[in-house]
């Protein structure tokens, strides 16, 4: 069976890191590549792997291209911090890489988790992602936010999932919220126009459709509160848009 490289980016994730390395611990091999972590990251790591390598924080995209030049062997599955590979996943990928794929990279299902909820509907479910894949055959995407892994070949899907804890408290949501919408506006302000009206309908139509055609209702409080978050989102990065577009007209 093919050696199996597992790579994983930190910062800052001692709540999250023991989990998920003790879901991975029968991969052949574990990269983390930490951004300095300043709590007990590594100290946990360390029980875990030895490949740990520290490297200034230049972005998602950029970390996770320098996580998969680091992998040793030719099969890897990229695990956030806050995902855990399920043992269904984990016998689902042994039995595939034992029977000499023919495939070059699959999508892998998440369940994700909201306040100790797990969510299927607001099209939170399959989610499905490109995790599992050929080095060789494989790179990340140049997104600043919600970067992919982008396979030059033939792909296919696993029907076991991750699970994914993505949202455990408020504070953490908000936080998330405030940097992606950095991020997203940075990445689109000069590729879309943001005005008044952006700042009003976009936000509108996100909770529209996470609330009512993704069926988000059917979750109760907490559908109603993932749709406004993503409303919320929307309404950040539009704002920040427009602040970043009145900002170079100054500037000009």
């Amino acid at each position: 069976m093919p050696q199996l490289s597992v790579a994983i980016i930190s910062f800052n994730e001692e709540k999250n890191i023991k989990e998920c390395l003790e879901s991975v611990k029968w991969a052949d091999e574990i990269i983390l590549v930490d951004s300095f972590s300043s709590d007990s990251t590594i100290e946990i790591a360390k029980n875990y792997t030895n490949k740990i390598i520290q490297r200034k924080w230049s972005g998602f995209s950029e970390q996770k291209t320098f996580a998969l030049e680091n992998t040793s062997n030719e099969w890897v599955l990229s695990v956030d911090s806050d995902e855990r590979v399920t043992p269904e996943l984990q016998n689902e990928i042994k039995k595939i890489l034992s029977s000499e794929p023919s495939l070059d990279g699959y999508f892998i299902p998440r369940r994700n988790f909201f306040l100790g909820r797990e969510i299927k509907n607001c099209g939170w479910y399959p989610d499905y992602q490109m995790r599992l894949f050929k080095k060789s055959k494989t790179k990340v995407d140049s997104r600043k936010v919600h970067e992919g892994f982008l396979v030059s070949g033939n792909t296919g899907r696993l029907a076991s999932p991750f699970i994914h804890y993505t949202h455990n408290s408020l504070h953490i949501t908000f936080k998330k919220i405030n940097e992606y919408s950095t991020l997203e506006a940075e990445e689109l302000y000069l590729q879309k126009k943001a005005g008044a009206l952006n700042i009003i309908l976009n936000p509108f139509a996100a909770f529209l459709s996470h609330y009512f055609h993704r069926k988000g209702y059917k979750e109760g409080i907490h559908g109603l509160m993932v749709s406004l978050l993503h409303a919320a989102t929307k309404m950040l990065t539009y704002m920040k848009m427009w602040d970043l577009q009145n900002r170079e007209k100054t500037v000009k």
